[in-house]
């Protein structure tokens, strides 16, 4: 049986998380290790354990139109952002969306 996901336990509630958002497919937590003000993770309870994993287009439109709603319901502007295997700089190998907001002048300046 292969070990579990990082999500996948924070999903069973064995490990602690500041759940933003949640239902019955993804739930939405903050990130432990910000990059931005406002750093939330979109994570779907189906475990893929990358983005390109998922050959379904209602489930992949489901995943970015909950992204959206999530981002939308913390900020006006945001960035969306996936990293899709190491080299694409992914640490969790469990699918998940990246919220970036909270940035007075946009991602470049220093507020």
């Amino acid at each position: 049986m292969a070990e579990r996901t990082l999500f996948e336990r924070i999903i069973a509630r064995e490990l602690p998380s500041e759940i933003v958002y949640e239902d019955e497919r993804f739930i939405a937590i903050r990130d432990i290790a910000p990059k931005a003000p406002i750093h939330l993770l979109v994570i779907p309870k189906k475990v893929t354990a990358r983005v390109d994993e998922i050959t379904g287009a209602a489930e992949m439109g489901e995943l970015w139109l909950t992204a959206v709603k999530v981002a939308r319901q913390h900020a006006q502007d945001y960035r969306l952002v996936v990293n899709c295997g190491a080299g694409g700089g992914q640490v969790v190998f469990h699918t998940h969306i990246h919220v970036l907001a909270g940035w007075e002048n946009g991602p470049d300046s220093d507020t």
